[in-house]
């Protein structure tokens, strides 16, 4: 249970650093650093665990709504985009 407690203050930390209003949760930028985050995590676990293919799967899945995310941004508003790759250190 304490793992779950974990991941909700990472999860609430992500959202203060990256939303861009007082209420905001959904922006893309905040969607993006919380999928960085679960890709992150799946990555560690995936080189400890290289036959968990359920969790493979998962990861494949959250890297391409990401890249559509990022890919949206970079059409609606360039500068949003650059500066959310940049603060990620993703690359592009």
């Amino acid at each position: 249970m304490a793992s779950s407690n974990r991941l909700g203050v990472v999860k609430a930390e992500l959202i203060e650093q990256y939303r861009r209003g007082s209420k905001d949760t959904g922006s893309p930028e905040v969607q993006v650093a919380l999928l960085s985050e679960r890709i992150n995590y799946l990555t560690e676990h995936l080189k400890l665990h290289g036959k968990d293919y359920a969790s493979r799967r998962g990861l494949i899945m959250m890297v391409n709504k990401r890249r559509r995310l990022l890919d949206y941004l970079s059409r609606r508003a360039p500068e949003r985009y650059r500066e959310i790759v940049d603060r990620l250190s993703l690359r592009k």
